[in-house]
């Protein structure tokens, strides 16, 4: 029997797929990590062990259950954008810096703007610099290292380290290439040399692939470290939402996805690239096209810290509760931004806020409240989706946080989205093992392998309801915001040693 294998490295879990060429499902392995969180506004991962060592393990798995059955492919994809560093044998030199959950290159970020000009960063890769971007990633790393620094390094993504670790191919995806502003031209598809010789001079760059090539072959002490045997293909994969985004079949201009996940992420295919101040154009999975992206920084991350809060309640019991509270959580509303935020307001010193707290407030007012608050962030999005590339025709939701219904429904109310929810729900990685059939030619490339489960309407009876919180939500931040920054402010002055003393979480 042909079977393929797909894996994505997500923050808190690699998992992986093992699926015949028509998208049946045969076998799913897990293994769980976290980000380390050393100090205010950093978030790390050790690549070594969390990206390799977990993706070595799921795939013995799975290889190990179907021992009698032909692999004829494998396809990763991994959180991003991030940078680990590397010599030349893949040695991490440090830990890896995660995406724009990683504020640290704040400085870097003003220095290269002032150097490149806003403008023409941003009618040249399609968006502003940002924690997102790789560039001041690396331009960090280069000062953290001083005279330590070599440009000759090999620097890597999640998915691309392990796809060198499976085949010893150094190479890059267009769509990841997208996010490594400002070193890449969203309108020629290439790197942008200049702009990486005037930055880093020096720097070496991999070679550009599409998420659906195949790159390389599973060499020998690959193969004897994951159970696939030696010569099996490897295609290239790409960043775990877009892998998602193919997944349910998100391809068409004016497909939007919604995910529902430790972060809350976007991604609406583009009739052609745009630059907007605010959100993220970059190239998509299929050659020669665009997307339009944005990402919250927290959102399922906030509903799993209010269940360890309160004691580590059932979540079932949790979102009952706040079922049972009226729309609008009695008077309750929630700014989301625990990690800063990324979309749409780009505030690495933002903080959450909860405003209106009463005596009679439960738990489960809590959690509808962080609900209602990430839902008033998705309206904010879209509507700047709307306003930068026309209202989407077609919005899928996909993600953990679809399960319960809850969650989902608060956002088409607070909205007025309508959604489409597909019947697979296993995520990137289901992404990828379409990617790895269609790379190695078992399928078409129009293969799509998504089928709907249900659509979810908004409630009408919340309308007047949630307009009225939503006017309170964009008003809150601006008038809470001095007082929010002088409190982030203090903690990066005072709270270093705390936070590496009890903040780490991986």
């Amino acid at each position: 029997m042909n079977l393929v294998i797909g894996v994505d490295i997500g923050t808190g879990s690699t998992k992986a797929v093992l699926t015949t060429i028509d998208g049946t499902v045969r076998a799913v392995a897990r293994r769980d990590h976290a980000p380390n969180l050393p100090r205010p506004g950093w978030a790390e991962m050790d690549a070594e062990r969390d990206w390799w060592g977990d993706l070595a393990e799921v795939l013995s798995e799975l290889t190990s259950t179907h021992p009698d059955d032909r692999i004829e492919a494998v396809c990763i994809s991994g959180l991003g954008p991030c940078v680990v560093q590397t010599d030349e044998q893949l040695h991490p030199r440090r830990p890896a810096v995660l995406y724009g959950v990683d504020t640290r290159a704040t400085v870097e970020i003003d220095e290269i703007t002032a150097q490149l000009g806003a403008d023409a960063i941003l009618r040249r890769c399609g968006k502003d610099l940002s924690s997102q971007a790789i560039g001041p990633k690396l331009a960090w790393l280069r000062r953290e290292a001083g005279e330590a620094w070599r440009p000759q390094d090999r620097w890597f993504s999640a998915h691309t380290y392990v796809v060198a670790r499976l085949t010893g191919e150094w190479v890059l995806d267009h769509h990841t290439a997208s996010q490594c502003d400002p070193f890449y031209d969203i309108h020629t598809q290439d790197w942008a040399t200049d702009w990486v010789e005037q930055v880093l001079p020096g720097l070496a760059l991999p070679r550009l692939v599409w998420p659906s090539e195949q790159v390389g072959v599973v060499h020998e002490a690959a193969a004897a470290a994951t159970g696939l045997a030696e010569g099996t293909p490897v295609v290239a994969g790409t960043v775990d939402a877009w892998a998602e985004a193919f997944s349910v079949g998100v391809r068409r201009p004016g497909d939007l996805m919604l995910m529902y996940g430790s972060t809350m992420f976007f991604v609406q295919v583009l009739t052609a690239p745009t630059s907007v101040r605010g959100l993220w154009t970059t190239s998509g999975v299929e050659q020669s096209t665009h997307t339009l992206a944005a990402g919250m920084a927290t959102s399922g991350t906030i509903t799993t810290w209010l269940q360890d809060l309160t004691g580590g309640v059932p979540f079932e019991t949790l979102v009952a509760e706040a079922a049972a509270v009226p729309a609008g959580s009695e008077g309750l509303v929630m700014l989301p931004y625990f990690s800063g935020e990324r979309t749409p307001i780009y505030d690495p010193l933002a903080r959450g806020v909860i405003a209106g707290l009463t005596l009679r407030h439960r738990r489960g007012h809590l959690l509808r409240a962080a609900y209602e608050g990430i839902a008033c962030g998705v309206r904010q999005i879209v509507e700047s989706f709307e306003e930068a590339a026309g209202r989407p025709t077609r919005i899928v939701a996909v993600g953990g946080g679809t399960q319960g219904g809850l969650w989902t429904q608060i956002v088409s109310d607070v909205s007025g989205l309508v959604q489409q929810v597909p019947t697979e729900t296993i995520g990137a990685s289901y992404g990828d093992a379409l990617l790895a059939a269609i790379g190695v030619g078992l399928v078409p490339p129009e293969t799509d392998w998504a089928r709907l489960d249900h659509t979810i309407h908004p409630d009408p009876s919340t309308t007047s309801v949630y307009a009225s919180l939503f006017r309170t939500y964009g008003e809150l931040y601006p008038a809470t915001r001095p007082q929010v920054h002088r409190l982030a402010r203090s903690v990066q002055s005072s709270g270093d040693v705390a936070d590496v003393e009890h903040g780490a979480v991986g």
